[in-house]
């Protein structure tokens, strides 16, 4: 649809858990996106390129690690200085002509402001990323923490300055089985969907002492996958090959998580179902009675 600009979004919480809005949809024939030589072939200094350029994560780039670019332009003064740059005004340009060629209105719309993507979202301190799509056979869902100023596009969904306990719950073995129970597939591949593996993921009322334990085994995991740098979430998580420290600090987050449920460690993937469907039947009923 038509321009919807909102840069630095902070979390808002839904349910006692962070919204998680769909990424930033470029919109734009591909002209505002940059890979690695692409990025070279603008000739534009270090400091330009800290103020006119983001990296971005979808599916791909976050679990693969690939490197792509995008022309991430937030205010007016910042669209003077990077039309003094020839090869990003006629890419500018370009998307312009795009989305007045084409026959969807919303497209149309957003040609008033082609330096931009048709969402201008990103955190002010930290984003949490989960892509659509990845694949069945890991143990665990692909979520992790990028880096200040990155920005997450339509192929990944994003928390915005979200607590970290919220990422201790999305790498748990509990919100996989929910996940996989009752969201799409692509393929055999497992297809995330906000509204209804988030949204709906039934949680307890939470302590402050057990956000502070959750926070914990969610940085405890974020420092087992940086002890093996540089590899990928795909290398990190293939099944036959989960370095040992990254499997304990999940096993240690799954026993924190599956406490505060019910007091004990599930003892399968059915019981686990058991629980949070019982838990979703009350949050169901509770909102349908207020």
């Amino acid at each position: 649809s038509g321009p919807n600009v909102i840069v630095k979004r902070s979390a808002k919480m839904l349910g006692g858990k962070a919204e998680m809005p769909r990424g930033n949809m470029p919109y734009d024939g591909g002209n505002l996106l940059l890979g690695f030589s692409e990025l070279a072939d603008l000739n534009m200094p270090d400091k330009d390129q800290s103020r006119l350029i983001r990296r971005i994560y979808g599916s791909a780039e976050f679990i693969k690690g690939l490197e792509r670019y995008a022309i991430w332009i937030e205010n007016d003064d910042d669209l003077a200085h990077a039309l003094t740059f020839p090869k990003v005004a006629s890419r500018i340009e370009a998307v312009k002509e795009m989305r007045q060629a084409s026959r969807d209105k919303g497209a149309n719309d957003l040609a008033s402001r082609p330096h931009q993507f048709r969402e201008m979202n990103r955190a002010q301190r930290a984003t949490l990323a989960m892509p659509r799509v990845s694949s069945e056979n890991r143990e665990y869902l692909p979520v992790g923490l990028l880096r200040e100023g990155a920005v997450v596009t339509d192929l990944a969904y994003a928390l915005y300055d979200a607590p970290m306990w919220n990422m201790a719950l999305i790498a748990s073995k509990l919100h996989l089985v929910w996940v996989a129970t009752v969201c799409g597939k692509l393929e055999t591949r497992i297809r995330y969907s906000n509204t209804m593996g988030w949204n709906t993921f039934p949680l307890p009322k939470l302590t402050e002492q057990n956000k502070a334990d959750l926070t914990r085994c969610a940085e405890n995991i974020l420092l087992a996958r940086e002890a093996h740098f540089p590899a990928t979430i795909a290398d990190l998580y293939d099944p036959e090959a989960m370095p040992e420290d990254l499997r304990r600090a999940h096993e240690e987050n799954d026993e924190v998580l599956e406490r505060i449920y019910i007091g004990r460690r599930f003892r399968n993937d059915t019981e686990r179902l058991e629980k949070l469907f019982e838990l979703y039947t009350k949050m169901t009923n509770k909102k349908a009675a207020a």
